[in-house]
């Protein structure tokens, strides 16, 4: 008899247990949520449509992706001078060959800087959605150095005056915070990975943390953004399919892998394949 209120307590534990888990990880109720249509069923250029001759977050890449008639997807940090430039990298090496960092040059400075050798500079926010003009959807990914958040004010400075669709995202759980407390009204989307599977450098608490989903409480996004690599992620299946979270997979890089996709994500952000 024992035995049996042992084993009664440890399930009671064990059920209480994941109740939590589901609790930490379900996204904002879907009847809260804003209009995601724009971004269902849509493909997204990564970093714009670049290509060989055309620099990745390139104004080229952006209007090259409004021809094609692709949303979009890019990333954003400030300049020394609290100007929001479109770049990936937090370092300019890769691509412009520049030692330093995005955040030790001011706007002027990072727009004359010359993209793989191309006629590109760094575009500023301002510029690439003066060009884009709201003719296609923009998935907005937020860099954040540490816990610096200075960009996030700074981007809305802009973006309440953009007419156009988009969305917010970020693999930083207090980006995707800030947009909670600071801009409910606008879709926000967690960006995520299996960190480990492919070997990331960094933090294992918070890989484990952000893999899992495990932060979502913070922020309560309305999409997961995923790796495609790895749909069947117990947390990304529970968000997506049981807490219905619209769920968005990158980067897809080839026909077959869109395909593929398809079966779990529901917007693709894709790069080379066009």
């Amino acid at each position: 008899m024992i035995g049996l209120w042992i084993a009664l307590g440890v399930l009671g534990g064990l059920a209480v247990l994941f109740l939590i888990y589901l609790w930490m990880i379900a996204p904002r109720a879907k009847r809260k949520r804003p209009d995601d249509t724009p971004f269902v069923g849509k493909e997204f250029a990564h970093r714009g449509l670049h290509t060989k001759d055309v620099p990745e977050n390139s104004l080229r890449a952006f209007r090259g992706a409004v021809e094609r008639g692709l949303g979009i997807e890019l990333d954003i940090q400030l300049s020394k001078d609290g100007e929001v430039m479109v770049f990936h990298d937090f370092t300019l090496n890769r691509m412009t060959g520049i030692d330093g960092k995005v955040k030790d040059y001011t706007a002027a400075e990072l727009g004359s800087m010359s993209l793989h050798g191309q006629k590109d500079g760094i575009p500023t926010l301002k510029e690439v959605l003066a060009a884009v003009d709201g003719k296609v959807p923009l998935i907005i990914e937020i860099k954040i150095p540490g816990f610096d958040l200075s960009v996030c004010p700074k981007a809305f400075e802009i973006l309440d005056h953009y007419k156009g669709p988009y969305c917010i995202e970020s693999f930083h759980p207090l980006a995707i915070r800030w947009m909670k407390k600071n801009r409910p009204q606008n879709l926000r989307g967690q960006l995520s990975s299996d960190f480990f599977g492919h070997k990331e450098k960094g933090s294992k608490i918070q890989f484990f943390a952000v893999k899992n989903l495990l932060l979502n409480f913070l922020a309560r996004p309305d999409f997961i953004a995923f790796d495609i690599r790895y749909p069947k992620a117990l947390s990304f299946r529970l968000c997506t399919k049981f807490f219905r979270a619209l769920p968005i997979g990158w980067t897809v890089r080839t026909k077959e892998e869109l395909e593929e996709a398809k079966k779990d994500f529901d917007g693709w952000i894709c790069e080379d394949i066009y």
